[in-house]
């Protein structure tokens, strides 16, 4: 599952992560990548999440949005934007990767994270791709790191390659190439709903009314074929709260 959960923005946030909490709950996923998860130097959302859910938890960032580009409640100076992975098992393996960003003055991260799945390490690769169309060829580079990272031959072994996050470009779009040329479609191998909308009501003209947010895969081995089994868009409100301005994205890969 991959879900962006809308950082502290908005003036309900306490009540979205309430929300947010319940919904992975019922989603019961065994791996979450999250993005727009909020972190100080004393703790962040992830870890808050883990400890609700009882599950293995990891953060890094910074990530999108940068504070410069989205105002905020002055009590959240210092609050970081970042990324994460929820887990049912143990994470066993967490590299924090710089990505390419010639447009902004820091350097967004994305990670590769190892998981002790039961049968063996389950690789996934969590990122937050540059949102702004003026810089398409940041997020085109990005979306390139995600692919190289994803087909580096140190993660071959019986289980898949995953790929998971807020890639702010629907399926189809060139800039998505570089991971659609090595990798799976996991909504589209699941037969999913190919009219699901994850974008918020505020996004851009090129992303309003799509899928951006998405999960791709690779076999770790040739003779190790990937069933995508069951897809949907958790994301509903919460006794009248929207946990976010995002739906999330849930694939359940059989192998």
């Amino acid at each position: 599952m991959t879900w962006n959960v809308w950082w502290r923005f908005g003036s309900m946030w306490v009540a979205r992560h309430e929300a947010i909490a319940q919904t992975l709950l019922l989603a019961n996923s065994d791996v979450i990548a999250l993005q727009e998860v909020w972190g100080t130097r004393a703790t962040n959302q992830v870890a808050a999440l883990g400890a609700e859910l009882g599950l293995h938890g990891a953060y890094a960032g910074p990530s999108y949005p940068p504070a410069t580009d989205v105002a905020r409640d002055p009590r959240d100076a210092g609050v970081e934007v970042g990324i994460g992975l929820l887990s049912r098992w143990e994470i066993t393996g967490w590299r924090v990767v710089r990505m390419p960003a010639r447009h902004r003055a820091f350097d967004p991260v994305a990670v590769v994270a190892t998981i002790a799945h039961p049968v063996a390490p389950l690789h996934v690769v969590v990122g937050c791709l540059e949102y702004d169309p003026a810089y398409n060829d940041d997020r085109l580079a990005q979306a390139a790191l995600l692919a190289e990272l994803a087909t580096d031959p140190a993660l071959d072994g019986p289980l898949p390659v995953v790929v998971a996050g807020d890639l702010n470009a629907p399926a189809g779009s060139p800039l998505l190439r570089p991971l659609a040329d090595v990798l799976t479609d996991a909504w589209v191998a699941g037969n999913g709903d190919p009219a699901v909308v994850t974008a918020p009501a505020e996004a851009g003209p090129e992303l309003l009314g799509q899928r951006i947010d998405h999960v791709y895969f690779r076999p770790g081995m040739f003779n190790r074929p990937v069933t995508v089994t069951e897809t949907s868009a958790p994301g509903d409100a919460v006794d009248g709260v929207t946990p976010s301005d995002h739906r999330a994205v849930l694939c359940a890969l059989e192998f």
